[in-house]
């Protein structure tokens, strides 16, 4: 039998039978004109079908209270909250709130909405008080900013935190036009966002 060479980009020979060299045409060739395989029917339903699956799941995963607004019934109202990390806040947004951003700083974002019979939302304005403390029952009182957006209404308190530490809220709140006061409690474990 005799022997080939063949030269790879570094320059090495390498010994190479004939037979050998056809095949390796060949399937040079091959991978050149591969044009990816259809699956079968049951396949493409299942593959089809897996957004629909994926989807609540996705919504689960993504909805951990640092990234989603978490909401609370106080008859026909809702209290929206959420806490977030101000390195999150645009310099530029936290500026024209007058927010210090901070790898340990975090704002606590308040909103209340009432329920309307007729099945539509309207925000409305509150009277509130609210603070934070830890572990250690060390406390934070908010001075809320008072933000509107068009029609939205918006409560934020700023406080410092430590990376991993429980962090409790309360805020106690009356909306406008009601005679009756609210207690909100929240707790939540604080991240450092490196």
């Amino acid at each position: 039998m005799t022997q080939n060479t063949l030269s790879t980009e570094r320059g090495t020979a390498y010994a190479v039978r004939p037979f050998e060299q056809s095949r390796l045409r060949v399937a040079k060739l091959s991978l050149q004109r591969h044009e990816p395989r259809r699956a079968p029917p049951s396949m493409r339903r299942v593959m089809q079908a897996l957004p629909l699956f994926l989807a609540p799941l996705l919504v689960l995963v993504c909805s951990t209270p640092a990234q989603a607004q978490l909401s609370q019934r106080f008859g026909p109202y809702e209290l929206h909250y959420s806490v977030v990390n101000t390195t999150f806040l645009e310099p530029a947004v936290a500026a024209e709130y007058g927010i210090a951003r901070g790898r340990r700083r975090a704002i606590l974002n308040l909103s209340l909405r009432e329920h309307l019979d007729d099945g539509t939302t309207v925000a409305r304005p509150l009277d509130i008080n609210g603070s934070s403390w830890d572990l250690t029952q060390q406390r934070v009182y908010f001075d809320f900013i008072e933000v509107r957006e068009g029609p939205a209404i918006y409560y934020i308190g700023e406080f410092k935190f430590i990376n991993r530490e429980w962090r409790f809220f309360e805020a106690d709140f009356k909306p406008e036009g009601s005679s009756e006061r609210f207690t909100w409690e929240y707790k939540y474990q604080m991240y450092i966002n490196e």
